[in-house]
């Protein structure tokens, strides 16, 4: 069994959207802010370097500026603003910081509003705002395979199954394919269906998931290539995140145990070669 995070962690390999979701908060914005450490955000005066008639970049500049200056009730305030004032990178910050508990209480209803505010505005082709749009409807997709108690938002697996979809089809994030095809395979939120399933693990280990090359590997044992799905599943144990290994593992030593020894064998050989020629 997949050992599930509390959080959505991104794995994704086009540059742009990968840089826009791993840089936190600021992005491309760590060089050039010209905020001064000495103004404190004051939305009251009118003699701060920003207040809440000045515009939302400004605002997001200030927001991050003090953030990275450990100020991060200030940072909070001007993210609201300029979210307010429809900021869409002040908008994902903000609820980044709900939900991880970064500078204030952790409140998971607090940070799906936002995120669901994010993901109604929808995004344009090209846009600079993909990356925020694309985190937001995966935390929505993670929230709703798990629910938030205390709150309107119950467990919905249908919904997590249709933004999955949405973050694997239109933008190829391989952790979106990953999921999708692991919830098509148990038959989680619609119906299953192994064909589908393996297209879409199969997408996600060619953009280097290696927990999809597990479960694809897996299902390419059970279906009886024996020497490369060995392969592909011990390949994956080597490259997983530590929070997958153990499963992994799991996976690895069953079919070591159904293997015969020369499969054994040939398949070490394989995932080698797989290794040391960076394939997945």
């Amino acid at each position: 069994m997949v050992v599930r995070k509390k959080k959505t962690v991104m794995r994704i390999s086009k540059s742009k959207i990968a840089k826009t979701l791993i840089v936190p908060f600021g992005l491309a914005l760590a060089s050039g802010l010209m905020v001064s450490n000495s103004f404190a955000f004051d939305p009251k005066s009118k003699s701060a370097e920003v207040n809440e008639e000045s515009g939302p970049l400004d605002l997001f500049k200030f927001g991050f500026k003090a953030y990275q200056n450990g100020e991060k009730k200030q940072a909070i305030e001007a993210y609201r603003y300029a979210a307010d004032k429809g900021h869409r990178g002040a908008r994902w910050a903000l609820a980044n910081m709900y939900a991880f508990g970064d500078g204030v209480v952790e409140d998971d209803y607090e940070a799906y509003k936002n995120y669901q505010q994010i993901a109604r505005q929808g995004v344009e082709p090209g846009s600079e705002d993909v990356g925020y749009f694309v985190n937001a409807i995966m935390s929505l997709a993670d929230y709703y395979q798990r629910g938030i108690p205390n709150s309107p938002v119950n467990v919905n697996f249908k919904a997590a199954r249709q933004l999955y979809f949405q973050a694997a089809s239109a933008f190829g994030v391989p952790e979106a394919q990953y999921r999708l095809g692991r919830m098509i395979l148990d038959g989680v939120g619609g119906g299953n269906n192994i064909r589908q399933a393996k297209k879409w693990l199969n997408r996600a280990r060619a953009g280097g998931h290696p927990a999809a090359s597990a479960v694809y590997g897996n299902i390419l044992f059970e279906e009886g290539q024996t020497v490369r799905g060995l392969a592909m599943i011990t390949t994956a144990h080597e490259r997983a995140a530590p929070n997958d290994k153990g499963w992994i593992l799991n996976l690895q030593e069953r079919a070591f145990a159904l293997a015969d020894e020369a499969d054994r064998r040939t398949a070490l050989a394989v995932a080698d070669d797989m290794l040391k020629n960076g394939l997945n």
